[in-house]
């Protein structure tokens, strides 16, 4: 090992969201003169807008120090559970990590889920609380819980306050002191020697207008310069090098990149699905390191553009925003309502307006979101198995044998008190009750519940409702567990006795009438009068193509009444049966029109079911 790579130390900060790791690492550039005074500004990883306006890290950020002759690379990670692959991708690729505690609030949903990552690639844990400067902070409380969690001693926990700096150079003393340098991470049981070639894993990328794709890599053998040609292991392509670099924490060009660095190198792709995150980049016969588990999306939005002429836009901007997020898919998809969009993949709720702000605000675009559903997968009658993410998709009855939906393992953390309150609103919602685990003692125990529930019912306003009922102090982490059967059904929209396609939705057999109900509802208040009467159904085991609501069952239904002219009123006095007659011709003239009309659906009709 090299007297330079024995000096390089990589570590990363994991916290619950708002823990502080954005502002403890700002004191960590302060304090190495990483940036300079004139340059300080709050968050300064963070640098997107929208991750300065709310407050919250959504794209990891790597930063290189120098401090105490060492090399330490920084990587702060989210803190949300909807970017949890940002987490893990940043694991990957460090030696260290600092676990980060908010001594005002103690463990939360997510420490626990980002500690069990780093865990899991044996990563050396330095504990920390932070926030010790303010009145509230319950130092002795947040230590007995973190000593519970990881088995630590008291005395190894440090106490800072990012915000102040206090103690923050006893952090950098510890890191150089316990996290072992690069080498001791082999990412496989066979990893090449450095004579067969290059292995540099990509633990994110961008791309830039004029440079084409970034990729940013740790360097795990060999060594990286300008003008070398490289391959990516996942999709066979080659370049030819054309800048190599560190992030201080702008990009600072270098002349080569060797084992054990975190930096970044300019591929010169200009095709954007050329660089895939979690790849190996390679040189000669070296083989690929073990990358990330492939990230599946869980909940599907239909995103459409306000002006139909944008649609090529929104294809390109989407393409640009999948080369950094990785979890992120799409697929294009038609609308009768909407006209032209894509059905699009996100890990939660967050990761959807994260990327539809981002949308917004970096590509001017106006969109349209549609009510987010979950993938089915459904078992045909002829053994096949298709996996569905749109309610339009899901077979005629008679065509399947099950349908299954994905589950998730939820672990909540919460003041003992609110237990009542949180038990009872995740069993309104088909949750399956675990196990529940002390986390303190004394008078304010604090409690972990672990939880088996449907994503279905996570993705409606079941976060909302949780700090409702826990007065804001649970928090919540979930991750995948499994797809198990789901006794679901699809409900049809008819309007004037036409399937309305882009309404169909799935909903529960025991809630669907309900659920139902509220749609014509919504539609009669939106959808204008027309001269003759209009019919709004919602209806279960509809078969396509067998006629008006054959084989089908209504289960709720409205009627907008027809426009009337009073055809009576030319008449003054004389017989009653010219009176009679006229309106027995006005009544014979709507019952022909309500046969032969078509209902003219308007977009405002179609966003109060379908917009979020």
């Amino acid at each position: 090992m090299s007297t330079q790579t024995q000096n390089i130390r990589n570590f990363c900060i994991i916290a619950h969201i708002d823990h502080g790791k954005s502002t403890l690492a700002d004191r960590f550039l302060e304090l190495t003169h990483t940036v300079t005074e004139r340059e300080m500004k709050e968050q300064v990883l963070d640098q997107m807008e929208l991750e300065r306006e709310k407050g919250i890290t959504i794209k990891l950020a790597p930063a290189r120090m120098e401090y105490k002759n060492h090399i330490l690379d920084l990587i702060d990670t989210p803190g949300h559970v909807d970017f949890t692959y940002e987490v893990s991708r940043s694991l990957a690729a460090v030696e260290g990590a600092i676990l980060l505690v908010d001594a005002t609030q103690g463990i939360q949903a997510q420490t626990l889920s980002n500690l069990y990552l780093a865990l899991e690639q044996n990563l050396l844990i330095i504990p920390v609380i932070n926030k010790i400067d303010l009145p509230n902070a319950d130092i002795e409380k947040t230590k007995a819980e973190i000593t519970s969690l990881i088995g630590t001693k008291e005395s190894d926990i440090l106490e800072v306050s990012a915000k102040t700096g206090k103690n923050t150079e006893k952090v950098l003393e510890k890191i150089i002191e316990q996290v072992p340098p690069p080498s001791s991470k082999t990412l496989a049981a066979e990893t090449p020697k450095r004579s067969e070639g290059v292995q540099a894993l990509i633990f994110d990328s961008k791309f830039d207008e004029y440079k084409g794709v970034i990729a940013y890599v740790r360097i795990f053998n060999g060594e990286v310069k300008t003008g070398d040609t490289v391959k990516y292991f996942a999709t066979g392509k080659q370049s030819e090098v054309l800048e190599v670099g560190i992030f201080s924490p702008n990009l600072v060009k270098k002349d080569n990149l060797v084992s054990g660095e975190i930096g970044y190198i300019v591929t010169g792709l200009k095709e954007l699905e050329g660089c895939k995150v979690g790849d190996t980049i390679t040189t000669g016969n070296s083989k690929s390191l073990p990358g990330y588990k492939q990230i599946k999306p869980m909940v599907f939005a239909g995103i459409y553009c306000k002006e139909g002429s944008e649609f090529a836009h929104l294809r390109e901007a989407l393409l640009k925003l999948k080369l950094t997020d990785a979890a992120l898919s799409f697929e294009p998809e038609n609308s009768p309502a909407l006209g032209f969009g894509f059905r699009c993949g996100f890990l939660g709720l967050l990761h959807l307006e994260i990327i539809q702000e981002r949308l917004r605000r970096e590509y001017n675009l106006e969109l349209i979101v549609t009510t987010p559903s979950v993938a089915y997968k459904v078992k045909l009658k002829n053994n096949k198995e298709i996996t569905i993410h749109s309610p339009g998709e899901l077979p005629d009855p008679n065509e399947y044998e099950s349908v299954e939906e994905p589950w998730m393992k939820i672990d909540i953390i919460t003041p003992e008190e609110y237990l009542g309150n949180i038990m009872k609103l995740i069993q309104d919602r088909n949750g399956i009750y675990k196990t529940t685990e002390y986390l303190s003692e004394g008078t304010s125990k604090r409690v972990i519940l672990h939880y088996e529930i449907p994503l279905s019912f996570l993705l409606t306003d079941f976060y909302d409702k949780l700090k409702s009922v826990s007065s804001g102090f649970a928090s919540l982490n979930y991750e995948y567990l499994d797809y198990r059967e789901a006794d679901v059904e699809k409900v049809d929209i008819l309007v004037a006795e036409e399937k309305v396609e882009a309404l169909t939705n799935i909903l529960y057999k025991k809630r669907a009438q309900k659920e139902a109900r509220a749609i014509v509802k919504k539609l009669k208040e939106t959808i204008p009068r027309h001269m003759f009467e209009v019919k709004i159904q919602a209806v279960t085991g509809y078969q396509s193509g067998k006629g008006k609501t054959a084989g089908g069952k209504v289960i709720a239904s409205e009627r907008i009444s027809a426009m009337r002219k009073d055809v009576t009123a030319k008449l003054y006095g004389g017989d009653v049966t010219r009176k009679k007659k006229l309106l027995e011709k006005q009544k014979k003239g709507k019952k022909k029109m309500k046969g032969m009309g078509k209902v003219d659906i308007p977009t405002e009709a179609y966003l109060a079911v379908l917009k979020k």
